[in-house]
């Protein structure tokens, strides 16, 4: 067996509106958040990233931080299956990989320099708040882009459903800042369903709750349309 050892450490982390896995789209560009990476260490500096600007999106490499703990699986259920198939995990972008390496492309909205802190404003991530950036690379359209390339069991878009709002959350988003903005998010984050690939052919009597910024968003899904029934800050 080959052995390859190297010290990998992260360049910096991803700061985003998503608090928990629950709720995070399943690919990036799905959802219009915006969010930043904030470079640490001796990485921090502006040598970095001198020219990144020339570029719309970049490829972010990150670690799984939150699955090292549960290693890995040869064989996993993806959502796209009905969450009840099992295929290969290398067939698959399933978090629960044997390095546990992830990577995603973002647009990138703008360089920020000020404090001595370094940080590239994104948009269209699908991390975790906190996630371990380990390296950061320009997306080139001409070679990244594969307009024949299969995409297998992931051709197609996945089907949205339709997000409404209780006339109690409806009155709650008046009460945030960009509440327009908000209420974009919220219902683009929604209209994945989010609940597990099993549920998503049928309603349910459950509510659930995602954790976006520092608010906590309560819905249950009524025949085949998502109900937000309202918005409230986290309790600290």
């Amino acid at each position: 067996m080959n052995s390859f050892t190297q010290q990998v450490e992260a360049v910096g982390f991803c700061r985003t509106p998503f608090k928990q896995k629950f709720g995070i789209p399943r690919q990036p560009g799905l959802v219009e958040a915006k969010g930043f990476i904030e470079l640490s260490g001796q990485y921090n500096h502006s040598d970095f990233i001198e020219g990144i600007e020339q570029y719309s999106h970049l490829w972010l490499l990150f670690s799984f931080h939150e699955n090292l703990a549960h290693g890995f699986k040869a064989k996993v259920r993806p959502p796209r299956l009905g969450g009840n198939e099992k295929i290969g995990v290398f067939a698959t972008r399933s978090t629960f990989r044997p390095n546990g390496i992830g990577q995603s492309v973002v647009k990138l909205e703008r360089v920020i320099n000020e404090n001595n802190q370094v940080k590239l404003e994104i948009s269209g991530m699908d991390l975790v708040d906190g996630t371990p950036i380990l390296d950061i690379k320009p997306y080139i359209p001409y070679s990244d882009s594969i307009k024949e390339a299969n995409g297998g069991m992931a051709q197609e878009e996945p089907e949205l459903k339709d997000v409404e709002f209780t006339s109690k959350a409806e009155t709650q988003l008046q009460t945030f800042d960009d509440h327009a903005k908000l209420k974009k998010l919220i219902q683009q984050v929604l209209a994945q369903d989010p609940r597990p690939a099993y549920k998503q052919s049928k309603p349910d009597n459950k509510n659930y709750f995602i954790s976006l910024y520092d608010l906590n968003i309560q819905w249950c899904c009524v025949t085949s349309i998502i109900k937000v029934i309202e918005v409230t800050r986290l309790l600290k």
